[in-house]
């Protein structure tokens, strides 16, 4: 009698559980107004005490713990289709850096098909999606809020990639005059968005407003399109963010409300938790009462001041045009990089190139690691236009390329600030002897990450960017020993499906592909010869050109396609792996470095193509003994190359001229 009534009672609770689902299903309204009582379901985020919802590790998400279901079926035809339902949510944030000007990449309400996105990355891909981003069986839609590093303010419409659909600068359209008013996303004042789908028009409309303003009559974006193939039947909403620990940006979102085939229902802001208070606390009393005696020692000081401003001023002065006030956050002030370097002393100085000297620095104000290139320049050279170009790089981000973060100039110097790579340069860990020895799969590691870092210079980027200077001493490895690649000093955009233009030839002696001696035009395949080069220079441990015990000159791509062809191709690995390497992987890369440094620039594959090779996408390329020699190269060498190059020593400058010019006035006039 006791089983059946347990069995009864289980069916019940069963019963009652599985209703309790369906109905939140099929029910697809909530309101959250405050998250203390909430049960999300997060991952890195937290709820505080207070009731806020905070996003402010390096990949954070959070989703309404029930799934919801997107689809409807249609009869309107014979045959029954599937459409995507109507929708609207509407959500309070505020975003706050602790260091003000600089943040991360931002916040995003997302609707996705799991919440387990453990696999995606963080920065750019703001932990919604990784390297499969772009392609339709991700079905993510995202409204993104973007602020990577202040220097992007916009709202953008996302479709299975993190490439916005169509996008806006933030802001709203006053109901009064319909003027447009900006707002700055990381200001850490509350707004509010809306995010409204229509099934029958298929048009999803985008609306952002400071909390104290009402919903504005015009969206922001407005976007046609139809979201029945995107979206899947079950579905999750929530947040994701990409705060980005060593800026320490916070995500707070107060109140959240969402509805299918509905209005959302409205917040009530004065259920809304409070945002933490920023800043200094409100001066007290005793303020008050010493204020006057600091007023007085304030005068009494002031022809002091006077005297260490105009100090100061001659001492930390800057070249400053009008022209450049439209460069705004990428403009450092001089005194800040002194400081930050102390001075530019001797103890923090990191290396010697051929535009100058490199220094590592702190900014005292953002506690932040920098590096900063004093480069010589010419200011009857294209300043304005190499200024701009610089600005243009540095909108560049991704995970495998070195941050330019910005520049400043005085007198007949250029300072470029960058990220601080912690490890250094790759060309230690290969050439200097008695130094570190890199593993097999470290070395792997940093291949793919160049190889990332050039799929999206060449192809992935809004323009077309040739690096023209790719070789391991320019390739620099973080705290993680991730390969980035860095010194866009001589490097050139295009308009994708342009020409290149004739140009100085610079870059590396070793690493020039020979068609630019001919044309002096720097394509993508330029850059594919010079990472041949580099792959079989991070195999085998050797430098492009070396001297040998006959003190003759050797080419290392002729002394691997020698090995090649008598069969020993294993034999060129750098013997201080001793023999602890992958041998298919090995000779796979050894091949893809002959590929790639051929002297016909046609016969290289782009670097897509060698990413699908080395994906096992497509078979490993068949070079057989007979493969083209690379004779041409070196004839092309006799004939000419000496009388037009003037090669800097690899030691120092690393750097090819034309004619005699200094390698600082290319760095300006290759531009």
């Amino acid at each position: 009698m006791q089983s059946m009534v347990a069995l009864v009672l289980a069916l019940l609770l069963l019963l009652a559980l599985d209703g309790e689902v369906a109905s939140s299903m099929d029910d697809g309204q909530f309101a959250y107004q405050g998250f203390g009582a909430a049960r999300l379901m997060l991952d890195d985020a937290i709820v505080t005490p207070s009731g806020l919802l905070m996003l402010a590790q390096t990949k954070c998400h959070a989703f309404h713990p029930t799934p919801l279901s997107f689809h409807k079926n249609s009869t309107a035809t014979m045959n029954t289709t599937v459409v995507a339902r109507s929708f609207s949510t509407s959500f309070v944030f505020a975003i706050v850096g602790k260091y003000d000007g600089l943040s991360s990449y931002g916040l995003a309400f997302v609707i996705a098909p799991t919440t387990n996105l453990s696999t995606m990355n963080s920065g750019p891909y703001m932990g919604l999606l990784n390297t499969t981003n772009g392609t339709v069986n991700n079905h993510v839609l995202a409204v993104e809020l973007d602020t990577i590093m202040n220097t992007d303010n916009h709202v953008g419409i996302d479709v299975n990639s993190l490439m916005s659909r169509q996008a806006k600068p933030a802001g709203y359209y006053a109901d009064e005059d319909g003027t447009f008013r900006d707002l700055r996303l990381n200001s850490y004042k509350p707004m509010q968005v809306w995010a409204d789908y229509d099934s029958q028009t298929k048009q999803l409309n985008v609306t952002l407003s400071p909390v104290q303003v009402p919903k504005p009559k015009n969206p922001l974006l407005s976007e046609a399109i139809d979201l029945s193939t995107i979206m899947a039947d079950i579905m999750y909403v929530g947040f994701s963010s990409s705060a980005g620990i060593s800026l320490m940006t916070r995500h707070y979102v107060l109140g959240w409300s969402f509805s299918l085939d509905g209005p959302t229902p409205p917040l009530d802001f004065s259920k809304l938790p409070i945002l933490p208070r920023v800043g200094p606390k409100p001066r007290s009393k005793v303020f008050d009462a010493v204020l006057p005696m600091a007023t007085a020692f304030l005068a009494t000081a002031l022809l002091t001041a006077i005297f260490f401003f105009f100090w100061h001023q001659r001492r930390f002065a800057e070249v400053r045009e009008d022209w450049e006030d439209e460069f705004g956050p990428h403009r450092f002030v001089y005194k800040d990089l002194f400081l930050a370097t102390d001075g530019f002393k001797d103890r923090n100085l990191l290396g010697i190139g051929g535009f100058g000297r490199v220094y590592k620095g702190v900014l005292p104000t953002a506690n932040l690691e920098i590096a900063v290139k004093r480069v010589s320049h010419d200011s009857r050279q294209g300043v304005r236009e190499f200024i701009a170009e610089v600005v243009s790089i540095g909108r560049l981000r991704h995970r495998n390329i070195v941050q330019l973060l910005g520049y400043c100039r005085r007198k007949g110097e250029l300072l470029l600030v960058y990220d601080y790579m912690e490890n250094g340069s790759l060309d230690k860990y290969l050439h200097i002897k008695n130094g570190p020895t890199l593993y097999w799969f470290e070395r792997c590691k940093i291949i793919k990450g160049v190889m990332s870092s050039l799929l999206y210079l060449h192809e992935d980027w809004e323009k077309l960017v040739v690096h023209r200077d790719v070789k391991a001493s320019n390739v620099l490895l973080d705290s993680q020993m991730n390969g980035r690649l860095g010194d866009f000093g001589l490097a050139r955009l295009y308009d994708h499906g342009t020409v290149a233009k004739t140009t100085h030839v610079v870059g590396t002696m070793g690493y020039l592909a020979p068609e630019l001696v001919c044309t002096g035009k720097a394509t993508p395949f330029t850059d594919m010869f010079a990472f041949g080069i580099f792959l079989l220079e991070v195999t085998c441990g050797r430098r492009p050109i070396s001297i040998d015990e006959n003190n003759n000159q050797v080419l290392l791509v002729d002394w691997v396609l020698e090995h090649h062809r008598n069969g020993s191709i294993l034999d060129v690995v750098d013997p201080r792996l001793t023999g602890n390497f992958n041998k298919n992987e090995v000779t796979l890369l050894l091949k893809l470095g002959l590929m790639c440094s051929h002297p016909s620039p046609n016969t290289r594959p782009t670097m897509r193509k060698v990413i699908h090779y080395m994906d096992g996408d497509q078979p490993a390329p068949d070079l057989s003994p007979t493969y083209m020699s690379y004779s041409m190269m070196m004839s092309m060498h006799n004939e000419g190359f000496d009388s037009y190059v003037t090669v800097c020593p690899q030691s120092e400058a690393s750097i090819c001229t034309v004619s005699g010019d200094s390698s600082a006035s290319i760095f300006l006039e290759g531009r």
